[in-house]
C-alpha cells in the first residue's frame, strides 16, 4: 500500500490550501506536518527538502515536491482530474491559471491589517464579480455541461468551487446575478468526495483570526 502524501505548512489556508482541496476532491487521504516555529522552517531547509528554501512542501511517490502549481499539477496528473487529451488539458490551465490569479488575491487579502482590508475588500469582489466570475458563468452557458471543460470532473471545476465558496465568506450574495455558478456549485458540493472535504472536522482550513496574523509572521519573516 502505498504510502498517505504528506503536507508541510502552517496550520492555515495560504498556499497548501488548493493541495489540499485537490487532493481531497481526488479521495486522497493525507497527512499534514504543521510548520509551527521558524526553527521548523529553518530545519526543512538546512536538511535540503526546500528546492527554493520555501514551503508549501509536498512528499508524495518518493518526491519532495515544491512550487504550488508543480505539486497541483502532478496531482491532477496522478488522480485522472487533467482532461482526456492534450487539448482539454489546455483548457483546464487556461482556467486554472486565472482562477489562482483570483484565489491569491484572496488569499493575500486575508494576511492583510484591518486597516488594510477595509481599502482592499472593495477592489478584490470588483475583480471578481467583473472579471472573472463572467467568464466561469459564460463557460457553462457555452459550454451546456455539468463540468468546466468535457463531460468528466476535472481540477479547474475543484478550484472553481473552492474559489466561490472563499468570495461568499466576504460578500454572501456575490453570486446573485451569477445563475448557472450557482447550481455549479451546488453540483459539486454534492460529490461524494467534496461532500466529505466540507464536512465539520475535515483538514478543510478555516480563513486566519486577525489575532493569528503576528505569528505566522514571525515564521516567515
Amino acid at each position: 500500500m502505498a504510502a498517505k502524501p504528506v503536507l508541510h505548512y502552517i496550520n492555515e489556508r495560504g498556499r497548501m490550501e488548493p493541495i489540499r482541496w485537490l487532493l481531497a476532491a481526488a479521495g486522497v487521504e493525507f497527512d499534514e506536518c504543521f510548520v509551527k516555529t521558524k526553527d521548523d522552517l529553518t530545519k526543512l531547509r538546512k536538511d535540503g527538502f526546500l528546492l527554493f528554501q520555501q514551503v508549501p512542501m509536498v512528499e508524495i511517490d518518493g518526491m519532495k515536491m515544491v512550487q504550488t502549481r508543480a505539486i497541483l499539477n502532478y496531482i491532477a496528473g496522478k488522480y485522472n482530474l487533467y482532461g482526456k487529451d492534450l487539448k482539454e488539458r489546455a483548457l483546464i490551465d487556461t482556467y486554472v491559471e486565472g482562477l489562482l490569479d483570483l484565489n491569491e488575491l484572496i488569499m493575500d487579502y486575508d494576511y492583510l491589517s484591518a486597516d488594510q482590508k477595509k481599502q482592499q475588500l472593495a477592489p478584490i469582489l470588483d475583480k471578481a464579480t467583473n472579471r472573472y466570475f463572467p467568464v466561469f458563468e459564460k463557460v457553462l452557458k457555452d459550454h451546456g455541461r455539468d463540468f468546466l471543460v468535457g463531460d468528466r470532473f476535472s481540477r479547474a471545476d475543484v478550484h472553481l468551487f473552492e474559489t466561490l465558496l472563499m468570495a461568499e465568506e466576504y460578500k454572501p450574495d456575490i453570486l446573485a446575478s451569477f445563475p448557472l455558478l450557482q447550481s455549479f456549485k451546488a453540483r459539486i458540493s454534492n460529490i461524494p468526495t467534496i461532500k466529505k472535504f466540507l464536512q465539520p472536522g475535515s483538514q478543510r482550513k478555516p480563513a486566519p483570526k486577525e489575532e493569528d496574523l503576528q505569528r505566522i509572521m514571525t515564521i516567515f519573516h
